[in-house]
């Protein structure tokens, strides 16, 4: 096989989207031809609907996407965390099943990881698997699940041996949620929407061939899927834009994008929108006060080291660097941003900050922002884990004494009975 060069995978890709790119074709029909050429994840193994391609020569990939104007397979919701895991640790049967139905969109997914005792201490979890012959039976509560009143699987942590630490007698499921003994309950949050759900499991049942990586190997694959996840963490931002161009596809992408994302409208104002300070700054006529504007400064500042963090990210990722620290890096400086927006928010508004509706500031756009800020530093995983993180294995610092990582989970304890 020839080498693959930029100029090599734009004449092929050319060509290739010049033969078969139709703007009128239904959504599902172009997908499964996507996948079909590898094109829809080239990093990915020819065996698994890639080309092998290095990972370096992704962003060529997708220049030469947008140049055609061609959509790409699917990457609304956890789909991706979950054909990411699926792709590294799953058995060949399991890829076989659910990585193409992953790319086409026609299966959507939920995490199945927080539970109301153990938050951002996933590796606490004490929903129950207990094997009972030919299946595992399911019992528990999960908490903060997006996307689980429409998810098809859900990626399961739970605990199937009680007598190791707590890390060891995990293991990672994949659970049809549309069987019985799965209830879905939204979670109503102070800024009015409800993004999230709680999940009552029981007597739930998961096939022995539904086990990721072997029993008590939980733990290193879901750490898997939240590398993903902080790394991806302005994923929203980025992807889930539907083209203004005309044609069937792109009428059809459009919907699934605001169906999909329905929940998320928020997610840009619990980022802070730092884009809106400066034209606030304007209209409200404080941006020559000295003290506003050394706020501002502030925050830009921290939100363009947070960018290059991202870019920093993203680059190790088109190297074919491993997931690593780097997510938690970005996930924390996030949050400073985020409050910090919110604070210089504030002091231009002054108490119409905190008005909601057409009485507020901005049509009760900053009052969403204040009430939304918070959640930033506790969604996929705390300021504080991301801290812990970056002590222990970005600066080498030793790691925090623990009582519960070296005895049996059992006597452990815990806020709710196990």
């Amino acid at each position: 096989m020839s080498e693959m060069t930029e100029a090599s995978v734009r004449a092929e890709l050319g060509a290739w989207l010049h033969a078969n790119w139709n703007p009128d074709r239904p959504l599902l029909e172009w997908r499964n031809i996507l996948v079909d050429s590898g094109w829809g994840a080239p990093h990915w193994p020819r065996q698994w609907h890639g080309r092998d391609l290095p990972v370096g020569l992704l962003p060529v990939v997708e220049e030469e996407f947008k140049r055609a104007g061609a959509v790409g397979v699917a990457k609304v919701g956890i789909r991706v965390l979950a054909a990411a895991t699926i792709l590294e640790h799953g058995t060949d049967e399991q890829k076989q099943r659910f990585l193409r139905p992953s790319l086409t969109g026609e299966e959507a997914w939920c995490q199945l990881f927080s539970e109301p005792g153990s938050g951002s201490d996933a590796a606490g979890a004490v929903t129950r698997a207990d094997r009972q012959g030919d299946h595992w039976l399911i019992n528990g509560q999960k908490l903060w699940t997006s996307g689980a009143q429409k998810a098809d699987f859900g990626l399961l942590l739970a605990r199937t041996d009680w007598d190791k630490p707590k890390h060891a007698g995990l293991s990672f499921f994949i659970i049809d949620m549309h069987q019985p003994g799965i209830t879905v309950q939204p979670l109503k949050q102070m800024n009015g929407h409800a993004t999230f759900n709680q999940v009552f499991i029981t007597d739930a049942t998961v096939p022995l061939d539904r086990l990721v990586a072997g029993e008590g190997r939980g733990w290193a694959v879901a750490t898997t899927t939240l590398m993903h996840e902080r790394r991806g963490a302005d994923g929203l931002r980025s992807w889930a834009l539907g083209s203004d161009r005309v044609g069937r596809i792109y009428d059809e992408e459009r919907a699934e994008i605001e169906v999909a994302l329905a929940p998320y409208k928020w997610y840009p104002n619990r980022a802070g929108r730092v884009e809106l300070v400066i034209p606030r700054a304007r209209e409200t006529g404080k941006l020559d006060d000295p003290v506003v504007r050394q706020e501002i400064a502030r925050l830009m500042v921290l939100a363009k080291s947070a960018e290059w963090t991202a870019r920093r990210a993203r680059s190790a990722q088109e190297q074919g660097r491993p997931q690593g620290p780097e997510g938690s890096l970005g996930k924390l400086a996030s949050s400073h941003v985020a409050r910090c927006a919110a604070r210089v928010h504030t002091l231009l508004s002054g108490a119409d900050a905190l008005l909601t509706g057409a009485d507020g500031a901005l049509d009760g756009t900053i009052a969403e922002i204040l009430v939304s800020v918070p959640a930033t530093s506790i969604a996929g995983g705390t300021d504080e884990i991301q801290r812990n993180i970056i002590a222990e294995r970005v600066l080498g610092m030793p790691r925090e004494p623990s009582l519960d990582t070296d005895r049996p989970f059992r006597d452990v304890p815990r806020n709710i009975a196990g």
